[in-house]
Order: structure tokens, then C-alpha cells, then sequence
């Protein structure tokens, strides 16, 4: 549980960052991030995995690249969830959004979490 909150938050943060460098995405303030984020990983979770078995030949054939046209896909469901206070101006922005936040991610997990659980010794 403190994973998944840890997890909603640096997403939140990303969202946030996304927000300020990209005119055509929008958040309304930090809370609407939190529930954005909170919304994106329920999406995550239950959409997710389904788009991904009905879009498996073409992810396949794309070596994996078709994942950001469904990170895409989320991010515009959670939009569409979310109304005013989340906007995303068009499927490039989401596309590109999803590129970024994958980006934030790696480097996050490479540069911060593995490091912290090899001094825990997890």
C-alpha cells in the first residue's frame, strides 16, 4: 500500500511536470494530479492489460512501441474521466506525454528506488 501511494505521487509530480512544459495538457492543480494518478493506475490495472491482449500482433510487430499508443489511450480515458480540471489538446500530446512519463519512470526506478533497496538490502 505505502508502494502504490509512493507511486501515485512521483506520478502526480510527473503529471505536473508534463503540465508545465507542454502547452496542450493541463491540469487544474495538484490535487487534480493525485487523482489523475490515482485514475491512471486504476486504468493501468484493469484497461491496461486488455488493450494490450487485443493489440498483442501489433505490439509484437512494433518490438513493444505500441505500448505508448495504449499509455496513450489511457491517459486520454483518464481525460475523458476527468473532465475540465485534466485536458489533454489532441492523441499527439497523449502519445508524446506517454514517452515522457515512461522516461520519468525509468529514470526514477534506475536512479533512485534500485539504489535505495540495494542499501536496504531488499
Amino acid at each position: 500500500m505505502i508502494k502504490w501511494a509512493v507511486s501515485v505521487l512521483v506520478n502526480a509530480v510527473i503529471l505536473i511536470v508534463i503540465a508545465g512544459y507542454f502547452d496542450s495538457f493541463h491540469l487544474s492543480g495538484f490535487g487534480a494530479a493525485i487523482i489523475a494518478s490515482i485514475i491512471l493506475s486504476v486504468l493501468h490495472v484493469l484497461v491496461k492489460p486488455i488493450l494490450i491482449l487485443l493489440t498483442l500482433p501489433i505490439t509484437v510487430v512494433t518490438l513493444g512501441l505500441f505500448l505508448f499508443v495504449i499509455n496513450a489511450i489511457t491517459l486520454m480515458m483518464t481525460q475523458g474521466i476527468m473532465g475540465e480540471s485534466f485536458e489533454i489538446d489532441g492523441f499527439g500530446t497523449a502519445i508524446l506525454a506517454s514517452i515522457v512519463i515512461s522516461i520519468f519512470h525509468l529514470l526514477i526506478q534506475k536512479g533512485i528506488i534500485e539504489p535505495l533497496n540495494e542499501k536496504r538490502g531488499d
